[in-house]
């Protein structure tokens, strides 16, 4: 019998209120869940607005270590109860250090481990380097009970090394939670189908699957607005969208994928076997 592993995928909008956005989450966890996903995504820092329009002081009283941050202790029960395995999007403060990390929770709701966002992006709309140091992780593959996952987060998913990291330490698909929308700097600019390109080519050049999942909605908070253009989706190893969400509704997607079949494909591509440097 093929092993299987059913990736989920979340779409929402958040708000302020950390509790009533962790409960949202578990929602979705659950909807999920039901629909037979074993590994379910949540999108970037869903513990409420996405803070880093604007350099403001005041959001780092809502980073927390890892092992008390609410939303770890809000899910890790949900996890259990489900017997699912989740990344899950956090400010993490360690002693004076901040970070943008994922607590990697497993079917028992267990902290499997941390990883810190390595990419750290700067500019209008998008103030990460003020908040988060570049993470000291190194990059981190999970094995869960179904199959190993490699998860990047959010500007992660831009760059090719990045995923080739994963996949040469044994990822068998490609997870990313996502914060991304409009550019202040440049109305006209929307960067959705480069954004979805970026990471479909990552399927297709490391044959394996690829989810991403996004913010949805105008958030106004005190840098500028921003318009989350939502549009998370699955794709499989050719780079086809497999599940493929629109730019504004909430939900959930599921997709399973023949890891027996992957590997073999993998294989015979020989990416693997024919790369240099």
């Amino acid at each position: 019998m093929s092993r299987t592993l059913s990736i989920g995928i979340i779409q929402s909008s958040y708000g302020k209120d950390m509790k009533a956005n962790i409960g949202k989450t578990a929602a979705f966890i659950e909807e999920a869940a039901k629909q037979g996903a074993e590994v379910i995504l949540p999108p970037e820092l869903f513990q409420g607005p996405y803070f880093c329009t604007t350099q403001d002081a005041r959001w780092f009283e809502f980073a927390y270590p890892v092992a008390e941050h609410p939303c770890v202790t809000g899910l890790r029960p949900v996890a259990k109860a489900l017997k699912v395995a989740v990344p899950v999007s956090i400010f993490e403060r360690e002693g004076p250090h901040y970070y943008n990390s994922v607590a990697m929770l497993d079917e028992a709701g267990e902290i499997m481990g941390v990883y810190r966002k390595t990419h750290i992006p700067d500019g209008p709309g998008y103030n990460e380097k003020y908040y988060f140091r570049p993470g000291d992780t190194g990059y981190r593959v999970w094995k869960t009970r179904k199959g190993v996952v490699g998860v990047g987060i959010c500007w992660d998913q831009w760059f090719p090394e990045c995923a080739r990291a994963l996949m040469l330490m044994g990822a068998e698909a490609l997870l990313y939670p996502t914060a991304i929308g409009s550019e202040p700097r440049d109305a006209g600019l929307d960067t959705r189908d480069p954004w979805r390109r970026a990471m479909q080519g990552h399927a297709v050049s490391n044959v394996a699957p690829v989810a991403a999942s996004n913010r949805v909605g105008v958030e106004k908070g005190p840098g500028s607005p921003q318009t989350f253009y939502g549009s998370s989706f699955i794709c499989d190893h050719g780079g086809e969208l497999a599940q493929d969400m629109d730019r504004d509704g909430e939900g959930v997607r599921v997709h399973a994928f023949d890891l027996d079949f992957l590997a073999r494909h993998r294989a015979a591509w020989g990416f693997f076997r024919d790369r240099r440097g």
